[in-house]
């Protein structure tokens, strides 16, 4: 199944920003609710706003956590999951030895 996902139609707020952030660590709702001070219902409402920004619609076969952890990380690049620790694949050394992405190149 092809997914069209719109970069964006509007900038995330910070807020929504944090939200998916912590989306992307793999916690939930209940867990984005405490870390962040607000309601499980104001997070469920904050990720709703913001797959609507990237126009991920529901339906029975879509994961819209994962489709808006992939199009968040998309939108906003690799440093939404430096967090998780996990190296990125495209490092290459450039001229002066600093650590480079290089994933445009591949």
């Amino acid at each position: 199944m092809s997914r069209d996902i719109t970069i964006t139609t509007r900038e995330l707020s910070p807020f929504e920003q944090l939200v998916l952030g912590l989306l992307c660590e793999g916690k939930t709702n209940s867990a984005i609710a405490r870390e962040t001070s607000h309601t499980e219902k104001v997070i469920e409402n904050t990720i709703s706003r913001s797959a609507k920004a990237f126009g991920i619609t529901s339906d029975e076969d879509t994961n819209i956590r994962v489709l808006l952890a992939l199009a968040f990380r998309t939108h906003y690049g690799d440093a939404a999951f430096d967090r998780l620790g996990v190296p990125c694949m495209h490092l290459e050394l450039n001229a002066d030895g600093q650590s480079i992405c290089n994933r445009d190149n591949h």
